[in-house]
């Protein structure tokens, strides 16, 4: 269903092309660089997290990881991550297949600085073995995101 929600979501935007289904699982940064073919940090990494009670997703390249610090400077409070279990509630996809389009109502967006290091991204597409491939000006226009911030280290 979510995949079919984000599907939805990109004919309408006239990019249907653009989603790539798998035979195999690119459910982690690893199997998706490796179906596609790209580098680890060209994959858009959804990373889903609650700050005062409410989803938030931080979408970063797939070769970073977040600085604790940094997420509580930003958010002025420690990064609480979303379990694996109540993903799909709360987002609206489930893990593996976590993306910004055709998220529940009320879930902010966050783009991390650290996706600036590519002109193409790779994003999941709404299942485990999919991915939307996008400039990033048309992944900051279609993930409706709120703001840009920094809250990610090297992997």
């Amino acid at each position: 269903m979510s995949l079919e929600n984000v599907k939805k979501y990109f004919e309408k935007a006239g990019l249907a092309d653009r989603i790539i289904v798998f035979e195999e699982s690119s459910a982690t940064v690893e199997l998706a660089a490796q179906a596609i073919g790209c580098e680890t940090k060209q994959i858009a990494k959804s990373l889903s997290f609650f700050v005062d009670g409410s989803p938030i997703l931080i979408i970063a390249a797939g070769n970073v990881k977040i600085d604790n610090q940094k997420f509580k400077a930003v958010f002025h409070q420690k990064a609480k991550m979303i379990s694996g279990d109540f993903v799909e509630e709360y987002i609206g996809h489930g893990p593996g297949g976590v993306c910004p389009f055709a998220v529940k109502p009320g879930v902010v967006i966050y783009l991390d600085v650290s996706l600036k290091q590519n002109e193409i991204v790779y994003p999941a597409a709404g299942s485990a073995n999919s991915v939307v491939k996008l400039s990033l000006e048309e992944l900051e226009y279609h993930s409706n995101f709120k703001d840009w911030i920094d809250v990610c280290k090297d992997a």
